[in-house]
């Protein structure tokens, strides 16, 4: 009786902690580059992060890690900065950012010492 009675609690403990895994996501996942826009057509490539060291830049495009001078699909990672990467194809180069539509903005204590802001 003991036997049964640990083997059904230890079922229902393993049911739990699988039903509750299933509706954790996780947020370091890269987003799903299949997806649409809601104009219904398709994402380009995406920037997802970049690495910067003394020794390796690199970045992270559509969930592929590319390094400085490394191929992504036809292109070829040409420039690797803090905030947005260079794509270079055989027509045309293609500026990727890390956050589109934000600009850098200059802390209001700088601007204030070069006098830009009063």
């Amino acid at each position: 009786m003991t036997r049964l009675l640990l083997l059904g609690f230890g079922l229902g403990l393993a049911f739990a902690v699988t039903a509750q895994t299933r509706a954790l996501v996780d947020p370091t996942r890269p987003p799903n580059v299949s997806e649409e826009t809601s104009a219904g057509e398709a994402i380009g490539p995406r920037l997802q992060s970049v690495l910067i060291s003394p020794t390796r830049r690199a970045a992270v495009i559509s969930g592929t890690a590319v390094a400085l001078g490394g191929r992504f699909g036809e292109a070829t990672l040409e420039e690797v900065t803090e905030s947005a990467v260079v794509l270079k194809y055989a027509d045309r180069r293609e500026t990727l950012q890390l956050l589109p539509g934000q600009e850098k903005r200059e802390r209001r204590a700088a601007a204030m010492q070069r006098g830009i802001v009063r």
